[in-house]
């Protein structure tokens, strides 16, 4: 799923990306993140590496958060090209996240 890496800054991660990264901007309390984090267990099979999945925590990195004005979360944010082209708050079904994805990736 989505691994753990150190970066320099969050900014170098997304604008270095060759791939859109969909970054899950979550919360390890957050009962609705933990779905969140099943869709995304079954949507990445789907996109295989076409998409780099990142998590985000956002009690650890709160200034990632406020940066991003990330007010509720699960909060979805693709990037491509070192910027924001969709945006997803709350819950959404496996096929939705699958078709906004692709939309952005083709």
């Amino acid at each position: 799923m989505a691994h753990k890496q150190q970066f320099k800054s969050f900014a170098d991660m997304i604008q270095g990306s060759k791939t859109p990264i969909l970054v899950d901007f979550y919360a390890s309390w957050c009962g609705p993140c933990q779905v969140m984090a099943q869709v995304l267990e079954q949507v990445k099979p789907q996109v295989g590496d076409a998409v780099t999945f990142v998590k985000v925590d956002t009690e650890k990195y709160p200034t990632i958060a406020a940066r991003w004005g990330i007010q509720a979360v699960p909060t979805l944010i693709l990037f491509k090209d070192g910027k924001p082209v969709d945006r997803i708050e709350g819950l959404l079904q496996p096929r939705a996240l699958l078709e906004r994805l692709q939309a952005q990736v083709n």
